[in-house]
């Protein structure tokens, strides 16, 4: 009876993986196995949610990495997170205030995953546009209520 090359356990002559270790014991099984990780390391780039099968789109799709995105796009993508977080950090600063939350809000809704949290239930996601518009929204109510209050 052979052993495993891995963990020395026996393994019977027909096995295609270690009952022990689970390590592939034929090339069949090895070649098997590196497709499988490839699928999920390409399901975990992609999003998390899988790739798009039989034609159809997920959200996941909508959001390329870093590297697939044009220059204007990144450009976007890095100046939402560093608006967005500041309004934020701002916003923190003056909590007991009531301008606190609509800047809080307003910080939050130009943040890029937000793009992606609310692609799923509408179906997809959000435009840049109108990202900048709910921004502009609640940061224009909280500025409006420090000046008032």
């Amino acid at each position: 009876m052979p052993s495993c090359p891995r963990c020395d356990a026996p393994v019977d002559d027909e096995a295609r993986y270690c009952a022990q270790c689970g390590a592939p014991q034929t090339e069949d099984a090895a070649e098997e196995l590196d497709e499988y990780v490839q699928r999920q390391a390409e399901q975990v780039a992609g999003g998390g949610g899988g790739g798009s099968e039989g034609g159809e789109s997920s959200a996941s799709d909508a959001f390329p990495s870093m590297e697939e995105l044009s220059d204007r796009e990144q450009l976007w993508r890095r100046g939402s997170y560093v608006v967005g977080y500041g309004t934020v950090v701002i916003a923190l600063t003056r909590v007991p205030a009531p301008e606190s939350w609509p800047l809080i809000l307003a910080g939050i809704a130009i943040l890029p995953p937000i793009r992606r949290l609310t692609a799923e239930p509408l179906g997809s996601p959000l435009k840049r546009e109108v990202m900048a518009g709910i921004y502009a929204v609640f940061a224009l109510i909280g500025i409006a209520l420090f000046v008032v209050l």
